[in-house]
């Protein structure tokens, strides 16, 4: 009873000690670092989540359904009527071109037949004149409208209209279409019928041009069963999220951003939990010699110390989940609009990845400096000696485990892994450069204090390259995160800036063309140039062509023609064949080049020339002076490639992978493209423009375009809110490796004013040497910086890449800053009376 009672007693007391050393201060640095790293990674995993939702929900409404097998052959009704359970539910649709007629006018339209379960995802709304409220589902013998198609055609709703070989009265306008397509050089007007209708319109015809597409929407298990069910023809491919909807590279790169910051945050955190442990072990070692020279035994130790570190566990995690709820919510504010109305359940995920993670950083920071500590002898008590080494297996195997956790977490992430071999190999660099520095700074004679700072910088060498590089690294990290989200945010505001074109007008026949730009520009509309537009294929490269095909003589082009039509049509069904070989492409020619195209290599020419676009010529090998065959309209001609160009194919100008000299292509016939911004309260031109010019097909894209950049704005936020994070992150290593440096710094100090040397001399010579080693890290993190983000955002997020000369001064400026506003209290300190 009496031991019970005395071990009750003692770890009451064990307990009671180790809430001291946390309210006293000497842990609070250790609790605030574990807590940091706690908050950070439950917010961004837990938002990861979000974000994931967001990209995968955006691509498959843009799809309307989970997963799209399209086919350019009918299936076979049976086997889909097998597949379509409760937990899979199936729609279709047949698209196909047709003629619309009405009494005053025709167009040709693009039609979708689709039956009544369509769409599986997102919205179609449909509006008739007579209710307010919207259908989102298309019934037999209902006729569905563009808007512009009424403009067009001069009907209204009520109104009998000729499809192709029925008569349908027109049932309203559609108002939202899911599946709107971006590509304003196939893009055709759409009407929305039945499928039970086709028959009657009679646009189902041996030898037509039909697409047919079946949605499904079901779990991911259930849709992966489908695909392994079906067995596809060369003819018939599956469609995904990942190949819809064009604010996906926005957001991949915004998560690329989060998952890159994470890391870089963790890493200063943990930087700041290692500083910090080895500090409280070097302060409790006299402790420790005193105890053990009391008797304590090992055991003792442990308990007291486990005891001290669960305690800190405890508190870090009430504080880090706490600030990480917080934290997380703070990130999803901005996006609240693009996340679903019921968000998924985070569940334990970011929770258990948290805590894992800063236990795993926590082993190696706190273990290593703890078991030296245990190892202490009793004679520190009396006279101070180092703390013995722990043993290099325990160190090893400490250190091993976050490692193999990071190979794990951070698996195939390329922009990750090339940060940090970059910061690694900087390391080495930076250690050098800021002793090759201050060698040569011995050289500068500036008074007794300043040969005084740099004496002492100079017998301490080993501790002066770690101070160095310590504060460099959190400077370079504080500035990478800085720059790139600032590249991120110029990236996106160059491609898709507030004056972007919304509209796109094709089809312009050439007589009209002249007339159309003068009244754009009468209308004083911001637009591009007018291009002339045909289509095409590219068929050899340097002879070398891309199908089987004869030499025959000129009189038999005709059927080498269809030969090698009907090799190209099979070549488009191949996957194994580059995608713009699959299909034909939009030429033009021009006199010069785009303005919002960069030539990266090569000059522009006059004749017998073609401009590609370097995406294709890197995947293709297409190089300066290349032989290039190409056919339009079953005509073949060559051209030879004079540059290659940077298109920027998200800014919603129009872009082509192949530009021509006026002679390659003039005499072809073609029709006119140009783009163009029409405002808010212009909404009545588009319709003056579609009855002046009934033939002209208009693309409007500000539904789009206003998405867009909303979603630019709200995702901007999010990574301004995240590099704050960061930049909270580094300075909290920045001030905990100075107050550390210069606490170190007492003895020492006692030592000079025991000698007689002056409180001014004193504190000159501590600000001449923590000056000299902020304005080196200032300067050598900004050149670390420079190349860090260069790498990144050439290699990792395919922009180009500019200096940043604000931050060659800016960075310094800082560093000096910083380390008078954290070094001032505590060089006072240092400099009180003696007693």
């Amino acid at each position: 009873m009496f031991n019970t009672s005395v071990a009750t007693n003692n770890r009451s007391f064990i307990v009671r000690w180790a809430w001291r050393e946390i309210r006293q201060g000497q842990l609070w640095l250790v609790t605030l670092a574990l807590s940091l790293i706690i908050a950070c990674v439950f917010a961004l995993s837990a938002l990861v989540i979000r974000v994931e939702v967001i990209i995968v929900d955006q691509g498959r409404s843009a799809l309307t359904a989970d997963s799209v097998l399209v086919s350019s052959q009918p299936i076979d009704l049976s086997q889909l009527k097998a597949l379509s359970t409760d937990a899979v539910k199936v729609a279709q649709q047949i698209r196909f071109g047709t003629m619309a007629f009405s009494d005053n006018g025709m167009q040709l339209v693009s039609v979708k037949a689709v039956d009544s379960g369509f769409p599986l995802r997102g919205e179609l709304n449909l509006q008739s004149a007579d209710t307010a409220l919207l259908e989102h589902h298309v019934k037999p013998q209902q006729l569905w409208l563009a808007e512009r198609l009424f403009s067009l055609l001069n009907v209204k709703v009520g109104d009998v209209l000729m499809l192709g070989d029925a008569e349908l009265t027109v049932s309203g306008r559609i108002t939202q279409d899911p599946e709107l397509s971006f590509n304003p050089f196939s893009q055709m007007p759409t009407v929305f019928i039945n499928q039970q209708d086709i028959e009657a319109v009679g646009g189902v015809q041996p030898g037509s041009r039909i697409s047919y597409r079946y949605y499904f929407s079901g779990s991911n298990k259930s849709l992966a069963d489908i695909r392994q069910q079906l067995i596809l023809t060369p003819s018939q491919r599956w469609l995904t999220e990942n190949d819809a909807g064009r604010s996906g590279d926005f957001i991949e790169r915004a998560r690329q951003y989060l998952s890159l910051t994470l890391v870089l945050v963790v890493l200063m955190a943990a930087a700041t939990l290692v500083l910090t442990c080895q500090h409280y072990a070097a302060t409790r070692k006299t402790a420790v010699a005193m105890m053990k020279s009391l008797g304590a035994t090992k055991g003792f130790l442990w308990r007291w110390l486990l005891t001290q570190i669960g305690l800190v566990f405890v508190v870090a995690i009430v504080i880090g989940l706490t600030l990480g709820l917080g934290l997380e919510w703070l990130l999803r504010y901005p996006l609240q609009n693009l996340l679903p109305d019921q968000l998924p359940a985070m569940g334990i995920a970011p929770f258990a990845i948290s805590l894992l993670l800063a236990l795993l950083i926590a082993l190696p920071a706190l273990g290593i400096p703890l078991s030296r500590l245990v190892q202490t002898s009793a004679i520190n008590s009396v006279q101070v000696s180092t703390i013995a080494p722990t043993s290099s297996r325990l160190a090893w195997l400490l250190l091993l485990l976050p490692v193999l956790a990071a190979i794990v977490w951070i698996g195939t992430n390329f922009l990750v892994w090339l940060t940090l071999l970059g910061i690694v190999g900087l390391l080495l660099v930076l250690a050098g450069i800021g002793v090759a520095a201050i060698a040569l700074l011995q050289r500068v004679k500036l008074g007794a204090a300043y040969s005084l700072a740099l004496s002492r910088v100079n017998r301490s060498k080993t501790k002066t390259a770690t101070q160095l590089v310590a504060l460099t690294c959190s400077l370079m990290l504080l500035a990478v995160i800085g720059l790139l989200r600032n590249e991120l945010l110029a990236d996106w505001q160059n491609t898709l800036p507030a004056n972007a074109p919304n509209v796109f007008a094709l089809n312009i026949a050439p007589e009209q063309q002249q007339s159309y730009l003068a009244d754009l520009d009468k209308a004083n509309l911001t637009r591009s140039q007018g291009y002339p537009v045909m289509r095409g294929r590219l068929v050899a490269i340097n002879d070398q062509r891309f199908y089987a095909t004869s030499n025959k003589a000129a009189t038999d082009q005709a059927v080498n023609n269809t030969e090698i039509n009907n090799e190209l049509n099979r070549k488009a069904d191949d996957d194994s064949v580059d995608p713009a070989l699959r299909r034909e492409l939009n030429f033009t020619w021009a006199k010069t080049l785009p303005s919002h195209n960069v030539v990266t290599k090569g000059q522009w020419g006059k004749t017998e020339g073609v401009s590609v676009e370097s995406g294709i010529a890197k995947r293709l090998n297409i190089r300066l002076g290349d032989k290039l065959a190409f056919t339009v309209g079953g005509l073949e001609f060559n051209a030879t490639v004079n540059s290659i160009r940077h298109v920027e194919w998200r800014n919603m100008k129009p872009n082509f992978y192949f530009i021509f000299t006026p002679d390659v292509l003039q005499s072809f016939p073609s029709t006119g493209l140009v783009s163009f911004r029409v405002g808010e309260q212009q909404n009545g031109l588009l319709n003056t423009l579609a009855s002046q010019y009934p033939t002209v097909g208009v693309l409007d894209l500000r539904m789009m375009a206003t998405r867009i950049q909303g979603l630019l704005a709200q995702v901007s936020w999010s990574l301004t809110v995240l590099a704050g994070l960061g930049v909270v992150s580094g300075l909290l290593l920045i001030m905990t490796l100075l107050r550390l440096s210069i606490s170190e710094r007492q003895t020492e100090i006692q030592l000079y004013r025991t000698l007689g040397a002056s409180r001014k001399r004193i504190a000159a010579t501590l600000w001449f040497e923590y000056g000299i080693i902020a304005l080196l890290a200032g300067v050598i993190a900004a050149v670390g910086a420079e190349f860090i983000v260069g790498l990144l955002v050439v290699k990792g997020f395919e922009l180009p890449f500019s200096l940043h000369p604000l931050m060659w001064l800016g960075l310094p400026v800082l560093a000096i800053g910083l380390v008078y506003l954290v070094s001032r209290t505590q060089i006072k300190k240092l400099l009180l009376p003696l007693r």
